[in-house]
């Protein structure tokens, strides 16, 4: 079979949708079948700190065009006419754009070169955001639904839950994120008897919702939560019990979030987090609040507790504490979930029986 070009388009380039294309290159490098080109933005707060060289083969073709986060005209018209150039000299056989914006100028570039199968992948659905107005989630729904009727595309959903909204906007797939779970086999596991520590890891911004997981650790000052990871928001956790630790590379991240009891996603939205697949493939209960993308890893008490309030958490904490049990039970339910579903080799096999039945 000919090789296929596949060209990755995304503006956001950070945290989870940069985890999320770095995961599916490392693994099409494998495939001789497929030749990679990337168009990121490189003005993304936390780009900068990135390790391209480390994370992507040599052989990835890695293009910087500047492309706003926020809706700007003048600056989107500019963006587009850069991506539509790219989209002429490199005409790819497969566009897979990442997140909303470019799920919005990737559609509009792709038309330079028709030819090209289109394929979205939103990573959290940008009307679903709790951070945002309820005439902006409105606003940003009817872009969602008429920029795929009027210029089509496939929309390849990373989650459940993602998948039942992309069915209502037009032609959809499901491939589930996934992680390379032989990467973890080496990582000594802590057995949980008792509950001491409680962690997460990720950037502490509005999205992984600070102000909550502060007032979580300020009702119980006896456990140690602990926030792998940096970010603007770092003021808001103030409990005399945190600890921050910054920005630690991905394996002493994973050894430190591997020797603490549970895991915490206080999130106010998501896609389908890897942080959470990795906790879960190190057999560790989940406690998450019950929005899209958490609710599509963790199974409520069966390999943790998925909470709509500071009281559900209370309550779900309250429970760990005194029936230790249920620690070693929902571990051991989190890695036979996470071998089941997200098995990276195994689902991203199908993300490229996707892109070469274009």
């Amino acid at each position: 079979m000919k090789e296929i070009h596949v060209l990755h388009i995304s503006e956001t380039f950070v945290t989870g949708v940069y985890t999320y294309i770095q995961s599916i290159c490392a693994f099409t490098a494998q495939d001789d079948r497929i030749k990679t080109s990337i168009i990121y933005s490189p003005n993304r707060e936390g780009t900068d700190e990135l390790d391209f060289e480390k994370d992507f083969s040599e052989n990835v073709e890695l293009i910087p065009i500047r492309m706003q986060r926020e809706i700007s005209l003048k600056k989107d018209f500019k963006s587009l006419k850069q991506l539509q150039n790219a989209v002429k000299q490199i005409q790819p056989d497969v566009i897979h754009l990442h997140s909303s914006k470019a799920g919005v100028l990737g559609r509009l570039a792709a038309k330079a070169y028709p030819k090209a199968k289109v394929y979205y992948t939103p990573n959290g659905y940008a009307f679903l955001r709790e951070d945002l107005s309820k005439t902006k989630r409105k606003f940003f729904k009817l872009i969602e639904k008429y920029i795929s009727k009027i210029y089509g595309g496939t929309t390849i959903a990373c989650g459940d839950t993602e998948y039942e909204y992309a069915k209502r906007l037009g032609k959809s797939k499901m491939v589930r994120n996934g992680i390379d779970l032989s990467e973890l086999d080496h990582i000594k596991v802590k057995p949980s008897l008792k509950l001491n520590s409680i962690v997460t890891l990720g950037r502490i911004s509005a999205q992984k919702n600070p102000k909550l997981f502060n007032a979580i650790a300020e009702i119980f000052p006896a456990i140690n939560f602990v926030w792998i990871g940096d970010g603007e928001l770092k003021h808001e956790l103030t409990a005399k019990n945190i600890e921050i630790t910054g920005w630690l590379d991905r394996e002493k991240a994973l050894n430190l979030l591997a020797k603490h009891d549970v895991y915490i996603q206080t999130s106010l939205w998501e896609g389908l987090p890897f942080t959470i697949i990795e906790a879960m493939a190190l057999q560790k209960p989940i406690l998450a609040t019950d929005v899209i993308g958490n609710k599509d890893a963790v199974v409520d008490q069966k390999n943790g507790f998925l909470c709509d309030s500071i009281g559900d958490f209370e309550n779900a904490i309250n429970q760990l504490k005194t029936k230790p049990q249920f620690l070693r039970n929902f571990g051991k339910q989190s890695k036979i979930l996470a071998k089941n579903k997200f098995d990276r080799n195994k689902n991203f096999e199908q993300l490229v029986e996707v892109y070469l039945t274009y």
